[in-house]
């Protein structure tokens, strides 16, 4: 509206001149802009200060918080359906062995009030690897500008109809597993398909080792009704009360591991209940003269012992040395040092006593100290002591500058010790036996080659080509055990003598459990590479496993992979859900899903997101937090 100039009234007359409404309107203006300003410096919890601002905040879930991390689950979505961001682009895809730089996700902090189907809204703040740039003393340093969604904008989903068909055909696989573990073996660790019916086992207790293992899983393919029943399950009938004993190391990996992750990726706190009840139940094994635990603990009573097999009551390295992961997961969502303690000790004693030529022996005494026995493998009893290495620098955003040491320090003695190239050019690691190479390799040792890739960028920059190369080297070998093979699976063990080459020569070697460790190379050689020959391989292994291992219940290992004709071993084991099918899933997805840069795989394939440290300076002083989502 325009006010016109009245005939007869002038300036003077309104009761104050020009100059002084001037001077008036200036000042009601800095006294509103001052009042308004105010609220910023407002501590949060001033209830003016939400009314104004709610609504263009948005705070990092940090897991050395709890009731930060409680509040930010109140916004958590379970739905994967719902997940939605902007991540790193991909590399091209070449046939050239050329390493993709681990680029952090792109910044996006755009959120969604659809609702999920437990009527919840996401305000997904997830972790990135890329460490945060150094601010002024005043400043909060956090990663939160640089996490991304756990999956994806569309779950990984690929562009490609080829590579869709074939993660569909995985996903597939995994639902009829899961549908027929339902029906036959409800509750109970294992599906025997042939026989249809529950295998309990003595190794991780008895509490549904299936269902704990494919919470992930099941999540990260959007089988939202499996998940459902899934956990359900875990809120009302996982007991963790029972006298029940079990494996330090199975329990650890498998079901500390699975609920970590099943918490991390949808926020349930229910999952973050249970885990911690669990872990506080691990900490007797560690009651030795050493603090290095024994491999079987009664959960009820917290006695532990050492397997009845282990050399001199020894305690096994692989199962020792595969608990940094998690326990350092545990100690941020607990507020309690104990556990990540317990695990530094361990590592503590490692570089204290003197290792026969620089590498690690499979048998260690809890009660002395000392080797037992100097048997080293990268293979079964050593094999993810050496992999937990690597993760653990990674998951610390690569501030483990520790057990960045010992791992590139263990990799140079493995190089110099039991790298071996047999005379048709494949690459393979043997073992050692008191200084005596036994020309064997394990399919366990076959996930080696994805712990050399992942650890490429990081060792000597002179050496990144080689760490390529020799990583691509091992995986081509493990394709091989596969390839000569009649039903194109891999067995147990092959050899590298007698004029052999990856192939198993012993009949006891011929079996196939439906192990991962083959294609879990396959995945990350092909998230580092891009070279397309690894989903090709991913893609014969899932002709193999439909032709081969696939009954009519389930899925089941077989007992000689040279056979034309297969025997079954009426097992679907836990693994083959948790690992085998996730990793394939992986390997046809796109690297959104689950990015590297924001997530570690413990050695049963449950994703834990890296462990970023932010600091708040200012009167208080400086003090560390830790953003995990």
């Amino acid at each position: 509206m325009v006010f016109r100039k009245l005939p007869g009234v002038s300036a003077s007359g309104m009761g104050l001149r020009l100059s002084q409404k001037f001077v008036f309107l200036l000042f009601l203006s800095g006294l509103v802009t001052l009042c308004f300003g105010a609220l910023f410096f407002l501590p949060d919890s001033v209830r003016l200060k939400r009314i104004f601002l709610s609504k263009t905040e948005s705070q990092p879930v940090t897991v050395g918080s709890e009731n930060d991390v409680r509040e930010h689950l109140k916004k958590g979505a379970k739905d994967p359906e719902h997940l939605r961001g902007i991540t790193s682009a991909k590399g091209e895809t070449s046939t050239k062995l050329k390493a993709l730089s681990r680029k952090p996700s792109v910044i996006n902090e755009a959120k969604t009030d659809k609702k999920n189907a437990g009527g919840e809204t996401l305000e997904e703040v997830m972790p990135s690897r890329s460490k945060t740039e150094s601010a002024s003393k005043d400043e909060k340093v956090t990663s939160s500008s640089n996490q991304g969604p756990p999956l994806g904008i569309e779950h990984g989903k690929p562009s490609d109809p080829q590579t869709l068909q074939r993660r569909e055909k995985v996903k597939e696989m995994m639902k009829f597993a899961w549908d027929n573990y339902k029906s036959f073996a409800w509750g109970k660790n294992e599906l025997r398909p042939l026989t249809r019916n529950g295998h309990i086992g003595n190794m991780f207790g008895e509490w549904g080792a299936s269902i704990v293992d494919s919470l992930d899983t099941l999540y990260i393919m959007g089988l939202m009704d499996e998940y459902n029943d899934a956990k359900e399950w875990v809120e009302t009938s996982l007991d963790l009360n029972s006298n029940g004993e079990a494996s330090l190391f199975e329990v650890n990996i498998r079901y500390v591991g699975g609920l970590l992750s099943a918490y991390y990726l949808t926020g349930d706190e229910m999952f973050k209940r249970k885990v911690m009840v669990l872990g506080e139940k691990l900490l007797p094994a560690f009651n030795t003269p050493t603090g290095i635990p024994r491999g079987v603990i009664n959960l009820g009573s917290g006695t532990s012992w050492s397997w009845g097999w282990a050399s001199a009551g020894s305690s096994i390295l692989a199962e020792f040395g595969t608990l940094h992961l998690e326990f350092v997961h545990l100690s941020e969502l607990s507020n309690n040092g104990i556990y990540t303690e317990k695990v530094m000790n361990i590592r503590k004693l490692l570089n204290k006593i003197e290792k026969p030529h620089g590498l690690y022996p499979n048998f260690l005494s809890p009660v002395s100290g000392n080797w037992v026995q100097h048997h080293v493998s990268i293979g079964g009893l050593g094999d993810s002591f050496y992999e937990y290495l690597i993760k653990s620098y990674l998951m610390s955003d690569k501030t483990d500058e520790e057990a960045k040491k010992m791992y590139y320090s263990a990799l140079e003695a493995i190089e110099a010790n039991l790298v071996q190239k047999s005379p048709g050019g494949l690459t393979y690691m043997a073992e050692w036996r008191g200084g005596i190479l036994d020309h064997k390799m394990g399919h366990l040792a076959c996930f080696s080659g994805g712990m050399v890739v992942i650890g490429a960028d990081d060792g000597a920059p002179e050496k990144r080509q080689h760490y390529l190369d020799l990583a691509a080297e091992i995986t081509h070998t493990c394709h091989e055990s596969y390839s000569r093979s009649a039903t194109k699976l891999g067995p147990e063990a092959f050899r590298f003598d007698g004029g052999a080459e990856a192939t198993a020569t012993r009949l006891s070697d011929r079996y196939y459990i439906l192990r991962p460790e083959v294609i879990e190379s396959y995945m990350y050689m092909w998230r580092l590479t891009h070279d397309p020959k690894y989903r090709e391989w991913g893609w014969e292994a899932v002709e193999a496993l439909e032709q081969h291992c696939r009954v009519e219940a389930g899925f089941s290992g077989i007992r000689d992979v040279y056979a034309q004709t297969v025997s079954h071993d009426n097992m679907q084991q836990s693994f083959f859900l948790s690992e085998t099918l996730k990793y394939l899933y992986l390997l046809f997805s796109d690297d959104d899903l689950l990015p590297l840069e924001d997530w570690v795989f413990n050695t049963e394939a449950h994703p834990l997101p890296v462990v970023r440290k932010s600091c708040l300076q200012g009167e208080g002083g400086t003090h560390d937090k830790t953003t995990s989502k």
